[in-house]
């Protein structure tokens, strides 16, 4: 299950910095090449930079790539790594769940009900603010794994 998440994420993230690269591209041609700079894309980047810096996070949490102070769990035994890998985790579970889970859902709630959109794009903003609490249930979802299954490392070590 776990890696066929990460193959889903991994493509969805390809595919948004595919989007915001081309996205980009227009913009800068747009305002250099035609002089007339296009409306959408700023708003349009600034969406696509909301989603893969909370995807990747997500991502990076589930291959243990998060940047971590690793001075304590190196000087330890590994028995007590594996206790602190542990703390580690339900903190995380704590934090993704309270904060990005269900405050994400609330915003999203709230701003779907309030009918806000987006300048430009008239997007409902609700939507692009989806991006949390997905991110939230996907670094849940891992690291809920990592202490199911013991052999999944939850951090990298050099």
């Amino acid at each position: 299950m776990r890696s066929r998440i990460d193959y889903i994420l991994s493509g969805c993230l390809i595919l948004l910095m595919a989007v915001m690269v081309l996205n980009v591209l227009w913009q800068v041609a747009s305002r250099y090449l035609l002089n007339s700079p296009s409306a959408f894309t700023d708003e349009l980047a600034g969406f696509l930079m909301i989603w893969v810096g909370l995807l990747g996070a997500s991502y990076a949490t589930g291959k243990g790539l998060h940047l971590a102070i690793d001075i304590l769990h190196e000087s330890v035994a590994p028995a007590v790594q594996r206790r602190l890998d542990m703390v580690i985790n339900l903190l995380i579970v704590v934090f993704a769940l309270s904060i990005l889970v269900i405050g994400g859902f609330r915003l999203v709630y709230l701003t779907l009900y309030l009918e806000q959109t987006s300048a430009n794009l008239e997007v409902p903003l609700g939507y692009v603010y989806l991006a949390i609490p997905l991110s939230g249930l996907l670094m849940t979802y891992y690291s809920l794994d990592n202490l199911i299954k013991p052999n999944t490392p939850s951090h990298v070590s050099k």
